[in-house]
């Protein structure tokens, strides 16, 4: 279950900064309304995730999928450039995340 709480919470927060430019800086009642209950929606997912899994995995993950979607977003669907660097930065993301997953003792829950 807290892998879906996880997963949860990455969509959610996928959803509410590919939406944050809408707030116009805040400015918009509704768009920001929106995007702050996303967010909250996004953490009360990353608070039951981190019942039974490591907060530094679960952190880097959430953050690490969060950060490559959001780029690829920007890429398809806001005209932002794919460059190399920011290939290399994602692949660096990835890697870490890997290397938490496969490395990282399983959480002693009392």
């Amino acid at each position: 279950m807290a892998w879906l709480f996880l997963s949860l919470a990455i969509a959610f927060e996928v959803a509410a900064t590919s939406f944050i430019g809408k707030t116009e800086g805040f400015t918009k009642l509704w768009w920001t309304v929106g995007v702050l209950g996303l967010y909250g929606v996004s953490f009360a997912m990353l608070a039951q995730a981190v019942r039974e899994l490591e907060i530094g995995m679960v952190y880097a993950i959430w953050s690490g999928v969060g950060t490559a979607a959001i780029v690829a977003i920007g890429v398809i669907f806001l005209g932002e450039s794919l460059t190399v660097p920011k290939l290399f930065g994602i692949g660096l993301i990835i890697a870490g995340v890997i290397v938490l997953n496969l490395f990282a003792a399983p959480a002693a829950h009392g």
